[in-house]
Parts: structure tokens; C-alpha cells; sequence
């Protein structure tokens, strides 16, 4: 589960409204699944900055119903609004707003917001006409727009929003604020649903580094070529005391993670899988036991610890390994399967894809029927898959997790478990990688993804030579500035074969970012920091939101 900084942290707003939507559908949708099949037992990471907005937004919500207080996001501010925009300029950029959703499972399905949606389009390529547009039609939009964005347990079983939905037009403001309300409960009442499961010890809860960097390029650029000998790497020949931003990066992720559920995590899911040896042993020294990464990682691996290059999967990848001289196991996605739930399943009918799954397991079994220490690791991205599922994949997990519970042969289990129960197998060398092709080409090796760490290395110089004048308090806010410039995501969605709005979105961001860290510490941000400087024009599956774990060759 994961989200990066979509805040503003100099003014507070929200710039992008993914964290709140994605807890009001995704998030709850997945713990109530969980609920509902007592037996189900998974593993599930909070990014620590993920847990901090959901945070501060429940707060918003809470605050606007009680007090009158303002809420930071204008998608959500407008949606309770009585004075609805008044300007063409913000109008349009709400009905921009409301039409971000999956269209064929999102939209589509509700002919009223169908409608609405097709009159939005017509809007927006006329912008003449916006002066009849009507209030009562972006109110309707809004609404709809979050009803839309609901999980579907909310919508099945909360009578309000069943009434909302029958309603369908003709919104008023009382309607509204009981929407929001709903999303209120959402957001206050999800993470501590989590937090009862793993009190009872349905689920095991672990946590990424704080602001999700990739700690082996924080470490050393030149790890990527590890598995990208030629990768052509930032000008910036190392980033400027790495280690230490690595470490501070997994002490402030235990703190808020401990703060959120009352306890330090044993295991770590790195920022994408990302893993090298000197990132585990910063691990192991912060106290987790476990790490995990994807399969592409330990085939590199093996094939360099002088293994044959065995294609039966079942030979090498369902175990997990003890890493020489990191003082950590890991595990290791099996990419098939968990791809096959990422980008194959949403398409097939969920009784068909689960007893699919089923039947790959049961193979699996088969052939390692004389070695019952084995473990298939089925890692999955929290919330970008549902969309793109019937009823935001409301059968097909249902059926999942029952299935799987009740099946005579598989065993639904937990990392921590697995330790406790499973030997480990010794990984001599570990080449650095992440669970994305197995390699770190998606935020490394391009030119605009090294513009971007050269961008951050000449931020990161300014803020160690600013940090001997900063009092505690300006340090403190400057420090957890940097952290945001350092996450992952800006780098994700650099380069042009991503889509043009969503790179739009995160350059412009991280652009904000590097200049509210230049503000913090005193320093007029360089000219560059006004230029766009990378653009996207590509179609990827999905939107780009997820990629799967190994390049098609087909």
C-alpha cells in the first residue's frame, strides 16, 4: 500500500487526490475482504507516508464536519462546497478532475454518471459553453465522481450511499455532506481495521522506508549495473551522503509505523523491491528479520552465484534465502502468478481466474510434494489492480481468499511464520535489482531519470551546506522536505514512454518539491527548477500505475 507526498508541505494542500480515493475503495475494500475470511492470512505494507495522509485527511474531514475548518484538497473541498467555482478556469479543472476514473469499469457502469461524463467531454472541447453549465451538473458530477471512487463493500453494504446511488441525480448540499461524511468514517476507521487484524493475528503488517527511495541507488548509482552493465548513469558521480539518508529513511519509517500501530514491524517490502546487499544490511542493523524483492532479482542472483540457469521454476524460486553476510532472509515474488493477478485476471470471470490460480498452486505442490518447506511468494500492488476488475475485483478476492483457506493443500500464511517454520536456503550473492524486470532501469539509466537525480544531488549540496545555520526547527522541516524529494515516484514517471498528464502531474510535483526544500533552507532555487524538463507521450498498460515483474519477449 503505498502512496508518494502529493502535499505541499510549505502550504499544505493536496495537489493529486490519489491518496484519499484510493483509501475509500482500495484500502478499505481489501481489510473488508480480510474480515470477511477469518482464515485468510496475508502479509500488508504501509509506506509510512501513506499512513500520514490518510491521516491528515481523516483529520480534514473531521475537522470541516465539527468545525468549520477547511479541507486541502479541492476535489474534496469542492465536493462540499455551497458556493460551488465560479470561475471557468477552476470549473474546468474540477470536471478534468472528475472524469479521472477507469472508464469502462468506473464510469460505464452507472448510466447517470455515463451521461455526465459524456456532457463533461463535450464541455470541455467547447469552452464557450461552460457559462450555461449549471451548478446542480458539477454537483451531480461530484457526487457521482465519489461514488464512483467508493469501495465496493462500501457501496453494498452502507444504506446511505445505496440511497445516493438509487437517488442518481438532482443532488443537494445535505447530500453532499452525507457523502462526506461516509468518506470520513472511511478514512478515520481504515487503518485501525488493519491494526485489529494483526492484534489478532490474521495478518502480519511490515513497512517501507520512509518516503520510499531506492536505497540502492541512495547507497550507489553504480549498483544499477549490476544487471545494466552499460546503463548510462547521472553526471552526479555518487549522491551526496547517501547512507546516512538510507538509514534516516528506515528509522523514520519504524517511528511512524510504530506510531500508527503500536509497534516496530519485523519485516521490510523495500520501495519496490529494490534491494542490494549493503541496502539489507542497513536492514538487518535497524532490527527487521525479513526483506523481499522479485523473482527476476534472485535468478540474476543465482545465475552469478555460478547456478545453472534452471527454467524450472520449481527448483530455485519457493524457498526463502538467507543473504551471506546481511544478517536477512528474503523472499521472492513468483512474477507469473502475481502478474496473472495484475494484468491477466480482471478480464476473465473470478470463479474461472481463482480456480486458475488454484490449479497453478496445486502444480506447484506437485512437483515440490517432497519438500514441504517450499513458499510461493504472491506480492501484489494494494490499489492500482481493482480498477481495472468487475466491481473492483469484488468477486474475484472474495473467492480468493475463501478458496484458498478452505483448500486441504495450501496453507495461507505470513513471512514472520515462514521463518519460524521454514529453513532457509543460503544466497552466497545477492546482485541489486527490484521486482520490476529485476533490474532499476525504471528510475535510473534514462537521460530525464538522471536530469532528475542531478536536480536532487545539486538540492541535497545545498542542504548540507545550509544545515550549519538552520535552527532545530527549520532543520527538522527542511530534513523531511528532502525525504520527499528523494521518494521514488518522481523518477517512476520520467521519461517519455509514460502518458503525457500523469508525467505532467509528477514532474510538475517534484519540481515543487526541490523548490519548497531550496525555500526552507534560505537558497533561491536555480532557474532550471521553472522549466519543464521531461515529458510524456506513451500509452502503457494499465496507465503506467503498475508494470509487470519481467520484460515480455514475446
Amino acid at each position: 500500500m503505498h502512496q508518494p507526498e502529493y502535499r505541499d508541505l510549505v502550504s499544505g494542500n493536496h495537489h493529486l487526490p490519489w491518496t484519499y480515493l484510493h483509501a475509500i475503495k482500495d484500502y478499505t475494500d481489501m481489510v473488508a475482504h480480510l474480515e470477511g475470511v477469518p482464515a485468510a492470512r496475508v502479509v500488508v505494507n504501509f509506506a509510512p507516508l501513506l499512513l500520514e495522509q490518510i491521516e491528515d485527511y481523516a483529520k480534514q474531514v473531521e475537522g470541516f464536519l465539527t468545525n468549520s475548518l477547511s479541507i486541502r484538497d479541492p476535489v474534496l473541498a469542492a465536493l462540499v462546497s455551497p458556493a460551488l467555482p465560479p470561475s471557468e478556469e477552476q470549473r474546468v479543472m474540477l470536471i478534468k478532475a472528475c472524469l479521472r476514473a477507469n472508464e469502462s469499469r468506473m464510469i460505464d457502469r452507472y448510466p447517470a454518471y455515463r451521461r455526465l461524463a459524456d456532457m463533461a467531454k463535450w464541455i470541455v472541447a467547447h469552452h464557450d459553453s461552460l457559462r450555461y453549465m449549471s451548478n446542480q451538473y458539477l454537483a451531480d458530477l461530484l457526487v457521482w465522481y465519489h461514488l464512483a471512487w467508493l469501495g465496493e463493500t462500501v457501496r453494498r453494504g452502507d444504506a446511505r450511499v445505496r440511497r445516493l446511488l438509487e437517488k442518481a441525480s438532482g443532488y443537494t448540499l445535505h447530500d453532499r455532506r452525507e457523502l462526506l461524511t461516509v468518506i470520513g468514517e472511511l478514512l478515520s476507521n481504515v487503518i485501525p481495521r488493519y491494526a485489529q487484524l494483526a492484534a489478532r493475528g490474521q495478518i502480519e503488517l511490515s513497512v517501507t522506508p520512509y518516503a520510499h527511495p531506492i536505497s540502492p541507488l541512495l547507497l550507489d548509482f553504480s549498483c544499477a549495473r549490476e544487471a545494466m552493465p552499460q546503463a548510462p548513469l547521472p553526471l552526479l558521480p555518487q549522491y551526496p551522503g547517501g547512507e546516512e539518508r538510507a538509514s534516516w529513511h528506515i528509522r523514520e519509517g519504524i517511528e511512524t509505523f510504530r506510531r500508527h500501530f503500536g509497534f516496530a514491524p519485523v519485516g521490510c517490502w523495500p520501495s519496490e523491491g529494490a534491494v542490494s546487499a549493503p541496502t539489507l544490511k542497513l536492514l538487518a542493523a535497524a532490527g527487521f528479520r525479513w526483506a523481499a524483492s522479485g523473482e527476476a532479482v534472485l535468478h540474476n542472483s543465482l545465475i552469478h552465484s555460478g547456478h545453472a540457469d534452471h527454467h524450472m521454476k520449481e527448483a530455485w524460486l519457493y524457498r526463502h534465502y538467507s543473504v551471506a553476510e546481511s544478517g536477512m532472509s528474503c523472499f521472492f515474488r513468483d512474477d507469473g502468478l502475481s502478474d496473472l493477478i495484475g494484468f491477466t485476471y480482471a478480464t476473465w470471470h473470478a470463479e474461472d481466474a481463482v480456480s486458475n490460480l488454484v490449479h497453478h498452486l496445486e502444480n506447484i505442490a506437485h512437483c515440490c510434494r517432497a519438500h514441504p518447506e517450499h513458499v510461493v511468494s504472491i506480492i501484489m500492488d494494494g490499489e492500482n489492480a481493482w480498477e481495472h476488475y468487475p466491481e473492483n475485483a469484488y468477486f474475484f478476492l472474495s473467492a480468493l481468499y475463501r478458496r484458498l483457506s478452505e483448500h486441504p493443500g495450501i496453507e495461507l500464511t505470513t513471512f514472520s511464520d515462514c521463518l519460524k517454520s521454514v529453513a532457509a536456503k543460503p544466497l552466497r550473492q545477492l546482485v541489486t535489482g527490484s521486482w520490476v524486470y529485476g533490474t532499476l532501469s525504471t528510475w535510473i539509466g534514462e537521460p530525464d531519470k538522471n536530469r532528475g537525480w542531478d536536480m536532487l544531488g545539486d538540492a541535497k549540496r545545498a542542504f548540507d551546506d545550509a544545515m550549519v545555520r538552520l535552527d532545530a526547527s527549520h532543520l527538522e522541516r527542511a530534513r523531511r522536505q528532502l525525504a520527499i524529494c528523494e521518494g521514488s515516484d518522481w523518477f517512476w514517471w520520467f521519461g517519455g514512454d509514460n502518458p503525457a498528464t500523469t508525467v505532467a502531474d509528477f514532474e510538475q510535483l517534484y519540481r515543487l518539491h526541490l523548490t519548497n526544500l531550496y525555500q526552507l533552507i534560505g537558497v533561491e532555487p536555480p532557474e532550471y527548477l521553472a522549466q519543464v524538463f521531461t515529458r510524456g507521450g506513451g500509452a502503457p498498460v494499465h496507465g503506467g500505475t503498475m508494470r509487470p515483474g519481467q520484460l515480455s519477449t514475446g
